[in-house]
């Protein structure tokens, strides 16, 4: 996955087109993410010693095919490559090539 932790992303499909928001966590084996804002439920959440219960609104993942990363320096959502340099290998923007962090 392209994707990591911290990115800011824009939703291509669904619900919250067009939105944007900080990727919270990156499930892997599923191929998701979790989007701060993104992808909103509701879920009842039983209580615990150390836990309040009652109806919670939390993201849930969605896919990360439907989102891209927004480009630092172009503010654009774009899609992601990558380059060698000096043997570390680099995300860049596919559309003013450069570098994402």
């Amino acid at each position: 996955m392209k994707l990591k932790k911290g990115d800011k992303v824009k939703v291509l499909s669904g619900n919250d087109k067009g939105k944007t928001g900080e990727v919270l966590e990156v499930i892997p084996k599923t191929e998701k993410v979790i989007v701060k804002g993104i992808n909103i439920r509701k879920k009842h959440v039983k209580a615990a010693p150390n836990k309040e219960g009652g109806i919670q609104a939390i993201e849930f993942p969605i896919h990360s095919s439907i989102v891209n990363v927004v480009c630092p320096k172009c503010g654009k959502a774009t899609r992601v490559g990558y380059v060698i340099e000096d043997g570390k290998k680099f995300r860049i923007c596919k559309k003013c090539e450069a570098k994402i962090n």
